[in-house]
């Protein structure tokens, strides 16, 4: 089983206006609202994958109310933990420019925290559990240390998509994926990253630290893949590019999903080449139609030992 963890969901408010002035009333084109956050996108899109999960995390209010009523009409598995704050909501305001104005997030009360590790707890040998996204601002350091430690109590997988000092110690936890982008790993090395050459050192190093693979997303670059076996580079897909938000998500389910049947990295990567890229060129999270219609498209090639 794959179970999925936001420990901070939100309503993503995404509003299109076609020449924002800051400073003036402004008249929308067009508005959506999704369940969002990044546990809940990788749920959604291996919805779409036909590949079973269960999404966990905190969620609270009129906020929580409609994300989970939005991802049950979607037909996925929630177990979430309800608090009594309300689920933040995130802005996504898409003009000349994306400008995003992200919700700090509710305040978790110790009630709260242990009843999210009981429903954790229940994951067994062999279960996959992703970890992505920010934690709350009231949840305390190391926190998700505590939850990677209840899951190699049970012997089962994990992956996490987070930034700073959350990645930084669970690399030595032996993740079974990292997925920082070009950005996330030059920073949290210290460095700038402009170009595969400058990347390729710093994933190896990565994947030396314990991870079994490093996956790196490069924006309209592509992506590299870094295995034991060697360092894989995606080719770019083309399509006007719609959304950033769940890009890489959506390329965390490809991998996961693919890898959870196949056990093959590279059939798994092709799969997050596919529904990143899907992703990015919709308006919501990649139907399954776009990610059937891309992955012919997807090539692989070794350019590294």
């Amino acid at each position: 089983m794959i179970y999925t963890v936001t420990l901070n969901p939100s309503i993503d408010y995404i509003v299109h206006v076609a020449d924002f002035q800051p400073g003036t009333v402004n008249r929308m084109t067009k508005d959506f609202k999704f369940p969002g956050g990044k546990g809940i996108n990788v749920s959604r899109i291996l919805k779409r994958l036909d590949t079973p999960s269960s999404a966990l995390g905190f969620l609270g209010g009129f906020t929580g109310n409609f994300i989970q009523n939005a991802l049950v009409k979607e037909g996925l598995a929630c177990d979430f933990t309800q608090i009594k704050e309300d689920s933040r909501i995130n802005i996504k305001l898409k003009s000349q420019e994306e400008t995003e104005i992200n919700g700090a997030g509710p305040q978790i009360t110790n009630e709260e925290i242990q009843a999210l590790k009981q429903t954790l707890s229940k994951v067994e040998q062999g279960d996959i559990v992703i970890f992505s996204g920010s934690a709350p601002a009231s949840l305390r350091k190391g926190f998700y240390q505590e939850l990677i430690q209840i899951i190699k109590d049970k012997d089962a997988e994990f992956v996490i998509d987070t930034t700073g000092k959350d990645l930084e110690e669970a690399l030595d936890q032996a993740p079974l994926l990292i997925k920082p982008n070009n950005h996330e790993l030059g920073a949290l090395y210290g460095v700038t990253l402009d170009t595969v050459n400058d990347i390729i050192p710093y994933g190896k190093k990565m994947l030396e630290q314990g991870p079994r693979y490093v996956l790196i997303s490069m924006a309209g670059d592509g992506a590299l893949l870094f295995t034991p076996d060697g360092v894989y580079q995606s080719n770019v897909l083309k399509r006007p590019v719609k959304n950033s938000v769940g890009a890489g998500d959506s390329m965390i389910a490809g991998f996961v999903g693919g890898y959870a049947k196949t056990k093959d990295p590279l059939e798994a990567f092709r799969w997050g080449v596919a529904c990143g890229s899907g992703t990015a060129f919709s308006d919501d999270l990649a139907s399954r139609e776009m990610i059937d219609a891309l992955l012919p498209e997807v090539e692989i090639k070794k350019i590294q030992e």
